[in-house]
């Protein structure tokens, strides 16, 4: 009796389509799932989303490199041996590192401390940003670092050291700062 209402009610209400066109009919069961992934890939595809972890803001010049993003560079090389004009991960001079981050960001900057000094414009101790290149100058000569911002740089001291990151309000690197330059394609 159940069966005969179940029949009865399955008679009143059809499929919208006839049995022979219904999906399941052309496609195998383990093929659905696939056809509507591909299909939500395709539509977030074609509406220009984006996984990536850079995102450009309304106005900004398409030319110009994150200061952050250059000092977030030099970071990671945190721990890397000073090496007496390296410019490469396995080991850095303080303007290899600073030529190296830029590079990494597409920025080209020259290769020598007392070039660095002079590049870009100068950038008063009150208005610094991440990115900006700091120089000081030492007993050996010239000196330079990132700012990465709260008054920390990141640079590759002397031999025998690693880059690391240090207070630029410190005694001793307040005693030596003589100028701070920013690159035109940094903002």
């Amino acid at each position: 009796m159940l069966q005969e209402k179940s029949k009865k009610k399955r008679e009143l209400c059809p499929p919208p389509w006839p049995k022979e066109a219904r999906p399941s009919a052309f496609l195998p069961s383990a093929t659905l799932p696939i056809l509507i992934l591909a299909l939500l890939c395709l539509a977030l595809f074609a509406s220009g989303c984006s996984l990536s972890s850079t995102s450009k803001t309304a106005g900004q010049d398409p030319n110009k490199v994150s200061g952050t993003a250059i000092s977030k560079t030099a970071l990671s090389t945190v721990g890397t041996p000073y090496v007496y004009g390296g410019s490469t991960p396995k080991g850095f001079d303080c303007s290899g590192l600073v030529s190296w981050a830029y590079a990494n960001n597409g920025v080209k900057v020259p290769r020598t401390a007392k070039e660095q000094s002079k590049l870009g414009s100068s950038v008063p101790r009150s208005a610094l940003k991440p990115g900006d290149v700091l120089v000081f100058r030492n007993n050996r000569g010239l000196h330079t670092g990132i700012y990465t911002g709260k008054g920390r740089f990141v640079h590759s001291p002397s031999a025998g050291k690693r880059v690391r990151v240090d207070d630029m309000n410190s005694q001793y690197w307040r005693s030596k700062f003589i100028a701070a330059r920013r690159h035109d394609r940094v903002h």
